[in-house]
């Protein structure tokens, strides 16, 4: 009997027709860990970022999870919120993950958002390179906004006259997704929108 990733109680519900077909995914986590995690919906309207929307909001159990996931480097756990990502990414083009430092991806072992998307079988762009800039967390709001570009687009990438979606783990004060789509906009790109699993404020 399969167990619920996050606290390991058995998912007693028997596997549909069509999950059994492939038709349709099997819930991976129990009921009782699902309704710890807090909805946001939250969708804001910008100029270089036409709309940003977050799925979560960052709780208790959503600090829980993350540690597991990026820390732990539980990637089995990418497949909590497929199906939440389906719901605003699937039939979208042009989606684009931020990318991590190479060093640090080596570190961690995989590359979260692109293991998120991975996991929800939505197909990906990787046009940006994540520059060396040193941790986000540890700057000041102001070191944020007087940094010098965080990404740069890969070599021999041609971005289109069309809407570019970025995707991230989690919204902060936003630096990260603005810089991101400020390269876009500047190679190209006629729209960009953002999509993050959690919003931390």
């Amino acid at each position: 009997m399969k167990e619920c990733l996050l606290c390991a109680t058995s998912l007693e519900t028997l596997p549909s027709w069509k999950s059994l077909v492939g038709m349709e995914e099997q819930e991976v986590i129990c009921e009782r860990c699902s309704n710890s995690f807090e909805r946001a919906d939250i969708k804001e309207e910008g100029t270089t970022l036409a709309s940003i929307t977050s799925l979560f909001m960052y709780n208790d159990a959503m600090k829980d999870y993350l540690h597991q996931f990026k820390f732990l480097q539980d990637i089995a756990l990418a497949k909590v919120f497929r199906k939440e990502l389906n719901g605003v990414l699937k039939g979208k083009t042009n989606i684009v993950p931020i990318p991590m430092h190479p060093e640090k991806k080596l570190a961690r072992t995989f590359a979260q958002v692109e293991a998120l998307l991975d996991a929800a079988n939505i197909p990906y762009l990787n046009v940006l390179e994540k520059l060396d800039t040193g941790a986000m967390g540890e700057k000041t709001r102001r070191e944020r906004l007087e940094m010098k570009p965080l990404f740069t687009l890969k070599q021999e990438i041609q971005i289109q006259p069309e809407t570019y979606i970025l995707v991230d783990d989690i919204y902060t004060t936003g630096t990260t997704l603005q810089h991101a789509a400020k390269i876009l906009k500047e190679a190209g790109a006629l729209r960009v929108e953002a999509v993050t699993l959690i919003r931390a404020k």
